[in-house]
């Protein structure tokens, strides 16, 4: 009996070939899909920065308009879905038309506002010590002529801060040969199909096709003028021959118009798409730690362990909680940026003795907080390091939300309702996050506080804010009258408010803890947060920043427009003059002083304040 050949077993070439396929495609969506979550400035957060409307409209006050808060670091979420749903992750192939909403924006924004530092008149009826904003932009280094200003405004609706960071940076092609190259490259791409249809011209067809495939040979391998060959005027003088006598035949007009506004779109959708790309990389850049200064957090964490003799606190409990000094809160994830927000307040301050800082963190960072503090002495004023997730399962183990967010970052975006030809206006604003409606539960002995971002410098001394009579009021902020809330879209359906209140900045805030727990913020604020779906962490962030306006509704104590100067993480226009006046400068924005994308100018001002001659920064190369 003859043996049946044995089949073949497809099953495991299948698998096989699918690993093989998921190798490959696994990688690119984690690329454009998947991405580390930044806080919700959300630059840039972002941010980037894509327009998101969470709140229904809502009348108006008169002569305002509808805000659109997008918190400004959801860009890293959102710029990479982009990406992947308007393009296949490469540049559009052939001359295909592509079908895409223009890149125009209109209305388009004013340009971003520089706030006014002088003193503000206290005049009965009217907002006091608010921060106008100035309505045009100011460009005190770059010139820009007036289509560039315009392109500016509508890049920064759909990309945010990161439109101003490019245009600082923008590169200047100096590769002119190149550049001609391209331009006579598209002319003739233009013609050569009119020219192909007519009859006698085959000669003219051939050399036109042979002059095209030339000059993609030559660009596939050169980008810069440098890589050109040393025959290369001879083929531009060619190409220019055969557009010349392209253009001498008699073709029909609306055939090369139809192909250059091919072309034309296929550049303009190949530009757009690598901006959204630039985009998400700013955004990226903006909310990951430099590969230094986590280095540098390892090195403090891993030191305290091997430090037993640190466990037991310098300073004792009562030190931390005697109402009589003057308490500091600071929320921060950065070792550096905590140090920079103390050292420059002591430095300041008249009675650097009498100053506590407490500084929530989560556990991540704890341990290299609290070694780095313990071995360096800030005049000897007492830091306290506090464990915010440990404390809040402590002390609050009924929430579930453990996680430390710092301050929200939010691009604002003011369209007017009643004069629809007015154009938009785009501010950005820093509020309170989740994590700080908790602080009055964490420090219960406190009746007194200010609350410190970790992106701010302090430039005078800030006793004079201890002696500040506020009445009823909670909060002591610097009010940002651009915004108001009769402006904001649907601030959590029917809650009732007033629509003439102004917005406000986070930065530098005076809390009253007693007057805090009286008018039982902190329960308000979770009832308020009980409206909010919140489906995951980002819909969280985004809700502060109608939870912070809701919550702090009549109870702000505007602080002179003086104390603050915010903006320097994103505006480019500050006066130095400005900057150096203010008593407080606070880095709002996706461009940090710690980072590379920080603004060079302002950074001297964080530096200076900056602990040097670290061997563990001199190890992991912390470069300021």
């Amino acid at each position: 009996m003859k043996a049946t050949p044995p089949q073949r077993r497809r099953g495991p070439r299948l698998v096989l070939l699918a690993l093989v396929l998921c190798s490959l495609l696994v990688p690119l969506a984690f690329v454009f899909d998947r991405a580390p979550t930044g806080y919700v400035t959300t630059d840039e957060r972002r941010r980037q920065e894509v327009v998101f409307h969470p709140f229904d409209p809502v009348e108006p006050i008169v002569g305002g308009g509808a805000v659109d808060p997008v918190p400004v670091k959801r860009a890293i979420q959102d710029a990479p879905r982009k990406i992947s749903n308007g393009s296949s992750g490469v540049p559009p192939p052939h001359h295909k038309q592509i079908d895409r909403p223009p890149l125009a924006v209109s209305p388009k924004p004013k340009v971003l506002p520089v706030p006014r530092t002088e003193p503000p008149k206290a005049v009965k009826g009217s907002t006091q010590r608010t921060i106008e904003v100035s309505k045009d932009i100011k460009r005190q280094k770059k010139d820009l002529k007036p289509d560039e200003v315009e392109n500016l405004k509508a890049c920064q609706l759909e990309f945010g801060s990161y439109c101003l960071w490019s245009t600082e940076h923008k590169v200047i092609m100096k590769d002119s040969v190149v550049k001609r190259l391209k331009d006579q490259l598209f002319v003739a791409r233009s013609y050569y199909p009119s020219i192909a249809k007519l009859e006698g011209q085959e000669a003219l067809t051939q050399e036109m096709k042979q002059n095209i495939q030339d000059h993609e040979r030559i660009l596939s391998a050169s980008a810069v003028d440098a890589d050109l060959p040393s025959f290369i005027n001879k083929k531009i003088e060619q190409m220019e021959h055969t557009i010349a006598r392209a253009k001498s035949c008699t073709v029909e007009c609306h055939n090369v118009v139809r192909k250059l506004r091919q072309i034309l779109d296929m550049t303009d959708d190949e530009a757009h798409f690598h901006m959204k790309q630039s985009a998400f990389l700013y955004n990226l850049g903006s909310q990951t730690l430099p590969k230094t200064h986590h280095c540098f957090s390892m090195r403090l964490t891993l030191e305290y362990f091997k430090s037993p003799s640190l466990d037991s606190d310098v300073y004792p409990a009562r030190k931390f909680n005697t109402p009589n000094h003057r308490h500091y809160v600071i929320l921060s994830k950065n070792v550096l940026a905590a140090s920079v927000v103390i050292n420059s307040t002591i430095i300041n301050s008249k009675e650097p003795a009498n100053n506590v800082f407490h500084i929530l963190t989560d556990a991540q960072n704890f341990y290299g907080m609290k070694y780095w503090f313990a071995r360096n002495s800030y005049k000897k004023a007492p830091i306290h390091v506090v464990n915010y997730e440990e404390m809040i399962l402590e002390k609050l183990p009924k929430f579930s939300t453990l996680e430390l967010y710092l301050s929200e970052e939010f691009r604002v975006l003011i369209r007017s309702t009643e004069r629809p030809t007015e154009q938009t206006r785009i501010e950005y604003l820093s509020l309170f996050s989740h994590s700080h409606f908790f602080i009055p539960e964490i420090f219960k002995d406190l009746k007194k506080v200010v609350v410190l971002d970790d992106d701010v410098v302090v430039q005078r001394d800030l006793s004079f804010l201890w002696k500040l009579d506020m009445g009823d009021k909670v909060n002591g902020a610097v009010e940002f009258c651009g915004v108001r809330l009769g402006q904001v879209r649907n601030l959590l359906g029917k809650t009732k408010y007033d629509p003439k209140s102004c917005a406000w900045m986070s930065g530098v805030n005076v809390i009253n803890l007693d007057k805090w727990r009286k008018h039982k913020v902190t329960e308000n604020y979770l009832l308020l947060l009980k409206q909010v779906k919140k489906k995951d962490e980002v819909s969280l962030r985004e809700a502060a920043f109608s939870l912070s306006l809701l919550s702090f509704e009549n109870l702000v104590y505007p602080l002179d427009g003086r104390t603050t100067l915010s903006g320097l993480g994103y505006d480019y226009g500050i006066d130095p003059e400005v900057a150096q006046s203010s008593a407080a400068l606070h880095y709002n924005g996706n461009m940090k002083p710690w980072l590379e994308l920080g603004i060079l100018d302002y950074k001297k001002y964080w530096r200076r304040f900056l602990t040097r001659e670290d061997r563990f920064m001199d190890e992991c190369n912390v470069n300021p």
